[in-house]
């Protein structure tokens, strides 16, 4: 068999830690398998359906590295996969077919109550103390009382007939068995009378027709999932192993929100969060390595990924370890590949770094680096300082003998290097230092001080082979005393 499983968004917005979590366990668990990732827009709500949403949503799943191999976007002679369309709203002949199946076999009925009737029930039901829930009326309608009501021009909503007495068993990996009483269920509309179909309805035919084989998914949709387990039934489908994840919840314990820092997926993505550790942070929101190890590169996530090991609990999101994360994946780069990612996040006004400089800048201050976007918090390293602090100490250089030996004598040797690179530099001012015995803070004290106007920062090294040669030798220059020769 193979393993196939679904991420099933609706448009309805932005994609947010909440179901990114569920698109990242369900890549996971079938790139494991050696199965299929398949993309699925639930769009039936189109009120609610927000324009461009599904375009983003494609491309914050592309960011996280979270390729489907069926869907919507997917190149292919198969029209996006052997089971399109993948969007819910071009899928309308496929369900009222399905509608039609159950009430030819008895198991659905045309249901005719007015929004105004069953609210009228269910207000009644209320008043009783009892669990409001359909109470059977159109179920027991004859041919003639529907024909009536059809000639009447009454269109009918078509409603699931539940059975009664029974027990619906949910087996689920995480939660094992899940027990819900038939009664507490009621007949449930399947397909609304504007022929649009409810969710349950809608994601049971689909499932079924896109041989999902695993659906993973959050702890909220667990009462759905009795409906759904009673249509798989009813339809002859066979029902896909079922694991629902835990909430994510807020540091306070409430429902997550924009207010607990969870974001929109594109707002991560601006700042610079290294994907990997995204995928990394949201794969720990409800599932835990046996390791018990929180760093976990994206193979290892797949090699390891399991259902049993998903949490029962509801699990709090910190933005804090995510970021911790993505810190940790940075440090892992290729200086090279580091330096790609960051460069669309440089200030090219405040820091005009030629770019062939660039990734020796990025080495040098990688270990600040949390997201990409951090590197304008640090290259000023690489920029002449010219405030007033800056030019009070270039002052003070002039006025101090030592130091204008010092820089006499590393302009002499830097103005005669021959290569142009870090090692060279840090050779020639260790040369410099033995030749005038000056040493440590005494020889790169001053040094530093005449190129960035700092006392501290990357390797001195690396910001003169970042600066350039000419510009080096301009700024020792300017602090050098006068009557020197230059």
């Amino acid at each position: 068999m193979t393993v196939r499983t679904r991420f099933a968004p609706s448009p309805t917005g932005s994609l947010h830690v909440g179901n990114a979590r569920i698109a990242v366990l369900n890549w996971l668990f079938a790139r494991h398998h050696g199965g299929e990732f398949i993309l699925r827009i639930e769009d039936t709500d189109l009120e609610r359906t927000v324009p461009g949403a599904e375009a983003a949503m494609l491309e914050d799943l592309r960011w996280l590295g979270l390729e489907w191999d069926e869907g919507p976007g997917v190149e292919g002679p198969a029209e996006e996969g052997p089971y399109a369309p993948y969007r819910q709203s071009e899928r309308g002949a496929i369900y009222r077919e399905h509608a039609e199946r159950l009430v030819q076999a008895g198991r659905a009925f045309p249901c005719f109550c007015s929004p105004e009737e069953l609210e009228e029930r269910r207000a009644a039901a209320l008043a009783r103390g009892e669990s409001p829930h359909y109470d059977g009326t159109c179920r027991r309608l004859s041919r003639d009382d529907v024909a009536r009501m059809q000639r009447e021009g009454r269109i009918p909503a078509i409603r699931f007939h539940v059975p009664e007495g029974t027990e619906v068993v949910v087996r689920d990996v995480v939660r094992g068995e899940v027990r819900f009483e038939s009664a507490d269920i009621g007949d449930f509309i399947i397909l609304r009378s504007d022929g649009l179909p409810t969710y349950n309805f809608a994601v049971v035919v689909d499932d079924a027709l896109m041989r999902i084989t695993h659906v993973i998914r959050g702890v909220g949709h667990l009462s759905n999932t009795p409906r759904q387990v009673l249509l798989y039934e009813a339809l002859g489908y066979p029902v896909p192993v079922f694991a629902h994840a835990p909430t994510v919840l807020g540091p306070d314990r409430q429902k997550l929100s924009k207010r607990h820092g969870a974001r929109a997926l594109a707002e991560y993505r601006r700042e610079g969060f290294h994907p990997d550790a995204v995928v990394n942070y949201l794969s720990l929101l409800g599932w835990s390595s046996a390791s018990e190890e929180e760093f976990l590169t994206r193979a290892r996530l797949v090699d390891e990924i399991s259902l049993e090991r998903i949490k029962l609990g509801d699990v709090v999101f910190d933005e804090v370890k995510m970021r911790w994360l993505s810190a940790r994946h940075i440090e892992r780069m290729d200086v090279a590949e580091l330096a790609e990612a960051v460069r669309p996040f440089v200030d090219r006004d405040r820091f005009p770094i030629p770019d062939d400089m660039l990734p020796a800048a990025i080495e040098a201050i990688r270990s600040h680096l949390s997201v990409y976007s951090d590197v304008n918090d640090h290259l000023d390293a690489f920029v002449p300082t010219l405030d007033e602090e800056a030019e009070r100490a270039r002052d003070g250089l002039l006025a101090d003998a030592d130091a204008q030996r010092v820089l006499d004598a590393v302009r002499d040797r830097l103005a005669t290097l021959e290569t142009w690179d870090d090692g060279s530099i840090g050779d020639a001012l260790r040369t410099v230092g033995q030749a005038i015995g000056v040493r440590g803070r005494a020889l790169y004290g001053p040094v530093r001080i005449a190129l960035t106007g700092r006392e501290h920062g990357p390797p001195l090294p690396v910001i003169a082979k970042v600066l350039g040669r000419a510009a080096v030798l301009d700024l020792l220059d300017q602090v050098i005393g006068p009557g020197k020769e230059v």
